[in-house]
């Protein structure tokens, strides 16, 4: 019977999922904090937050390919931090990786719903969970080829909405009521900010089924976030640029009921709402959300799975399938979550709280380089962090300050995290003693 993970994955495959992970960030979402910021305020955030992605994936790249292991900062965080921090950011991790499919799951059944009204978008969330789940216990490669043909679909048809919009780019859209609430809504639109890059460091989870992990891992991240920062700056311009920030936030252009969709929002104004290229952006779109969901699961179930090895989940998790060599269990147990959390209806909130654990993911990794650096300075590094430690730094920074904005405007939210961490802790104490 085999219990190890099946290397396959290629330099373009990791590339694949480090965007496709993140592509429906581009989709859904980022506009809701214009409604904070204005054009001028998100695009300060907007342009810290990526920033602190820059640095951190950098930062990310040295460790992971130093110690190339499914748990991502899980095994880094216990390589120089101790047991009980590595165990908090294995949770951390955990709350990222689980609670963002759900929300995009809910994504996946409005789409649906849109085009066949009488779809359940709660039942065609729950269908496209088993599917994916499905296809991500089959093998990595099987799955790791879908991301890769439906995340280039999901980039070539940004691509194209850029193309359409750019020529109905308007200046004095940018600058319209830029920054209606001040500093504080640049503050505020922080969170919103992160949904454009939320989930790259998923490639690290899966350098156990990379074929050469010291040497591809850089590839697939570098190329990764130059192409995820080139389609945030085009995605925002050219949305924004068409009839200014109003009107790819509110259904009716000017206030009112918000709606997450400012792609198709903006080419409504260009083509209306039943032209054939409104419709094709519409169901090429699509694309972007399966790409991020299916990616997600299949990390997901990488950290799951590292934590169920080192027994600080039930050790079933830690399981491989002998026949598929994947881990089984932690797939299903994960969708189980997330299902449950589809159920709650709380879409916005389970964002929220999937933010909160890759906030504490990216400060606690960040912390982990530095000491590793001073513990271990003989440890084969492949990849060096450029401009050490000023790199880390500027993401333990912006990283203490997003927590702290996403704390100050939610803090129930922050309540249910820090909760989830004490009981797991609590749990963790009792039972490994």
């Amino acid at each position: 019977m085999s219990t190890t993970l099946k290397k396959t994955l290629t330099p373009f495959a990791l590339w694949a999922l480090g965007v496709g992970y993140v592509i429906s960030g581009m989709y859904f979402g980022w506009n809701l904090g214009l409604e904070k910021g204005g054009t001028l305020g998100m695009a300060v955030a907007t342009l810290i937050v990526m920033l602190m992605y820059l640095t951190f994936t950098f930062s990310y790249t040295e460790l992971a390919c130093a110690i190339p292991k499914a748990g991502g900062v899980f095994d880094y965080a216990g390589r120089v931090l101790g047991k009980d921090v590595a165990f908090l950011s294995g949770i951390a991790q955990t709350v990222e990786f689980v609670f963002a499919p759900p929300a995009i799951a809910f994504a996946i059944g409005a789409y649906f719903n849109a085009f066949f009204p009488e779809a359940s978008i709660i039942q065609t969330a729950i269908i496209a969970y088993v599917l994916f789940t499905g296809l991500n216990i089959v093998g990595v490669k099987a799955a790791a080829t879908f991301e890769m043909i439906i995340t280039v679909l999901a980039v070539g048809e940004l691509l194209l909405f850029v193309g359409i919009t750019t020529p109905h780019f308007k200046a004095a859209n940018l600058t319209q009521h830029a920054f209606p609430n001040g500093w504080s809504g640049a503050f505020a639109a922080i969170p919103f900010a992160i949904w454009f890059f939320l989930g790259i460091e998923g490639i690290a989870n899966v350098a156990e089924e990379t074929k050469n992990p010291q040497r591809d891992i850089k590839k697939g991240f570098g190329w990764a976030i130059f192409t995820l920062a080139m389609l945030c700056i085009l995605v925002f311009a050219s949305s924004v640029g068409v009839a200014g920030w109003e009107a790819i936030v509110y259904r009716n252009g000017l206030s009112g009921e918000t709606s997450d969709s400012p792609l198709p929002l903006a080419l409504a104004r260009i083509t209306g709402d039943n032209h054939l290229l409104y419709h094709l952006l519409i169901t090429v779109g699509l694309f972007g959300l399966v790409a991020s969901f299916h990616g997600l699961i299949l990390a997901a179930g990488r950290s799951t799975y590292e934590m169920g090895k080192a027994h600080n989940f039930p050790a079933i998790f830690g399981s491989i399938s002998p026949k598929f060599r994947t881990p089984t269990v932690a797939l299903v147990g994960n969708m189980m979550v997330g299902i449950l959390a589809l159920l709650s209806g709380k879409t916005a909130e389970i964002i929220t709280l999937s933010v909160f654990g890759a906030l504490t993911l990216y400060v606690i990794a960040m912390i982990a380089l530095i000491q590793l650096r001073k513990k271990e300075p003989a440890l084969h590094r492949p990849f060096r962090v450029p401009l050490y430690p000023l790199f880390p730094i500027i993401v333990l920074i912006v990283g203490i300050i997003s927590l702290i904005s996403l704390l100050v405007y939610n803090p129930a939210i922050g309540g249910i995290y820090g909760l989830i961490l004490l009981i797991s802790y609590g749990l963790f104490k009792i039972f490994k003693r």
